[in-house]
């Protein structure tokens, strides 16, 4: 069922419409809905491009991505085995990884292609939103309003400018096409098109768990717009239902099991209460006033203010009153019911990771917030009979603020010391931007710009394993080889996250390998591969320590395995030098050539390799 507005200027239609849909072109509704979404798409793309210039984030971009042999590989079958079998970042989610697969398959590790994608799903999310409600209510300006809201709000940026948050956008898009088909099951009930709901909705789940709470938004949309309520009873629509729910009830039981270990530090309930109730606040605050935007706002734990969460809780009970009171007459303020419930899964109830909230968290939930603010405008207009110039001028301004609001927020994206550097300077006590700033840093080389900030985090974290891990190879740089390896020793106490652990082991490999110490050397690259099976330096160390006792043929072997897992020049010098070795006089030319093909000149790689080769 349609709901429409009993307004003085028709179903549908905006008092500005009678004005803007005079021209021809605006008389077909199917020519309109093409148009806008049209203009809605040319906008996105348009205020996002600058993302597609930025680098890999430095922070799981390199677990997902940059550091995932798995993903590197490209789409083949071993690749979607793993991807169903594999709880790798704390998640099930085959589909994601699927994708980044199929990104490394086209654009290999070049960002500006991901980052396409992600605009252009964030884009198409949009577009699926505004024919969604459009459909659903046939109003088709106040569908438009809430679309752009949703496409230019600067708190969405974090979902679309990093890369390893594709499975936001991506579990949005399915999302979305479950409730479009949803809509059109409603229509017409029939079995194909119930299983064309489910199909989308598992799709989402296998993208990212946070749609685990699809029939329940399901539910309020019975409400409003559908007006199912008054058609079925509440029973019939539950048990219609039920196979969805059993879908994210088995999600749910598989998400909880796998970020089992995820959580550092176990809290009281009381502060994971405290922390949700001030996070709905925070997240109602940005979505009327984003500034101060950042990828990762401190957990307080134990330092928590219990005042602030208590005044959180009462605000939200007595918005939670007031929704119910105005919802017999003001139907749409079900979107604040879809806020709170949409963001159950994300609040923090159960803890999983350090932050106490994330902006990509309110990508769903803040819908249901843009429609009271768009269907609540209208009805102020027509209620006050505003005259059609001050809203227009009113959702002008509205829109160019968010344009240069956007503009400002994705610019800090453009590349990794720019973004922490940013967060540093808005949040505090976060030892996840200091570390994440310093291995910036250390990515351009400038080391010692980068220890007064892991000796902050460390500060702050004594058991911070990032931290940890670079200072022991500050060390190993120096050549303070012991204290490397008391450094890296520390790492797997601190953490279970296996490409941390897996990196600390190989470190400390080749810190014994620089102290000659060749068997303690070859166990922590046997290590490394046991937690991280794909890990191309770990084969390289086997390669010099098979070379160093003189097993030439399995010190091809190992190289061979370490250039097909990440190609370098000094990969293949060192594979050239085994084959020549062992007499393979041809395979080693062609090793050299292709370290030749890879770098205009050759002298830095071949210093690095008498280097690894000197001990």
């Amino acid at each position: 069922m349609k709901t429409t507005d009993s307004t003085e200027h028709g179903p549908g239609q905006h008092p500005m419409e009678s004005s803007i849909f005079q021209s021809p072109v605006f008389q077909s509704p199917r020519k309109r809905r093409l148009i806008l979404c049209l203009l809605l798409v040319l906008t996105t793309i348009a205020l996002y491009n600058p993302v597609t210039c930025a680098p890999f984030l430095n922070f799981d971009d390199v677990v997902y991505v940059t550091d995932n042999p798995q993903v590197r590989a490209g789409l083949s079958w071993n690749t979607v085995v793993w991807a169903f079998h594999t709880t790798e970042a704390a998640n099930w989610h085959p589909v994601t990884w699927l994708s980044h697969a199929l990104d490394c398959q086209v654009f290999g590790l070049n960002p500006s292609g991901p980052h396409t994608v992600n605009v252009f799903l964030h884009a198409a999310n949009a577009v699926l939103l505004f024919l969604i409600l459009a459909s659903a209510t046939g109003l088709a300006w106040r569908s438009l309003a809430v679309a752009t809201l949703f496409a230019l709000h600067p708190i969405n940026v974090e979902s679309v400018a990093w890369i390893a948050e594709r499975k936001n956008v991506l579990s949005m898009f399915f999302f979305l096409l479950a409730l479009g088909a949803y809509g059109w099951y409603t229509r017409r009930a029939s079995l194909g098109r119930y299983l064309m709901v489910t199909v989308a909705y598992l799709l989402g789940l296998m993208t990212k768990p946070q749609v685990i709470t699809f029939p329940f938004a399901l539910l309020l949309l019975d409400y409003w717009p559908l007006g199912r309520f008054e058609r079925s009873s509440f029973a019939k629509l539950i048990w219609e239902k039920v196979p969805w729910i059993a879908l994210s009830g088995a999600c749910a039981v598989v998400t909880m099991k796998v970020q089992a270990d995820a959580t550092q530090v176990k809290l009281s309930p009381w502060i994971h209460l405290g922390n949700a109730a001030i996070s709905y606040v925070k997240y109602l605050e940005k979505a009327f006033w984003p500034v101060n935007l950042a990828p990762i706002y401190p957990h307080p734990e134990l330092g928590i203010n219990f005042v602030a969460a208590a005044l959180s809780a009462c605000l939200i009970v007595a918005l939670t009153i007031l929704a119910w009171i105005f919802r017999a007459h003001r139907p749409f303020f079900v979107g604040w019911f879809w806020f709170l419930g949409t963001m159950v899964p994300m609040i923090g109830l159960v803890q999983v990771g350090v932050q106490a909230m994330a902006d990509r968290y309110a990508y769903i939930p803040l819908l249901g917030v843009f429609v009271i603010v768009c269907w609540g405008a209208e009805d102020l207009i027509n209620r006050w009979h505003v005259p059609a110039a001050v809203p227009a001028v009113g959702a002008a301004a509205v829109l160019v603020t968010l344009g240069f609001m956007l503009h400002r927020q994705v610019g800090f994206w453009s590349d990794n010391v720019s973004l922490w550097t940013h967060t540093l300077a808005i949040t505090e006590g976060n030892y996840i931007a200091e570390d994440s700033l310093a291995t910036a840093l250390i990515g351009q080389g400038r080391m010692e710009e980068a220890m007064p900030h892991l000796q902050r985090a460390l500060r702050l974290r004594p058991n911070d394993p990032l931290a940890t891990l670079n200072i022991a190879s500050y060390e190993q740089i120096h050549g303070n080889y012991q204290a490397a390896l008391d450094g890296y020793a520390r790492v797997p106490r601190f953490t279970r996250i296996p490409y941390l652990v897996a990196m600390a082991r190989v470190n400390s490999g080749y810190a014994h390998w620089s102290l000659k110490e060749y068997d303690s050397a070859r166990q922590d690259f046997e290590a490394t591969l046991k937690e991280q099976p794909g890990n191309w330096m770990a084969y390289r160390g086997l390669g010099l320590v098979a070379q160093r006792i003189g097993d030439i043929p399995q010190a091809a072997q190992d190289y061979e395995r370490a250039v097909e897992l990440q190609p370098t020049p000094a990969g293949y010098l060192l594979l050239a030098q085994a084959l020549g070795i062992s007499g393979q006089t041809d395979a080693a030319g062609a090793a050299r050539s292709q370290a030749a093909r890879m770098t205009s000149d050759l002298t830095g790689e071949i210093a690095t390799v008498k280097q690894l080769l000197a001990n």
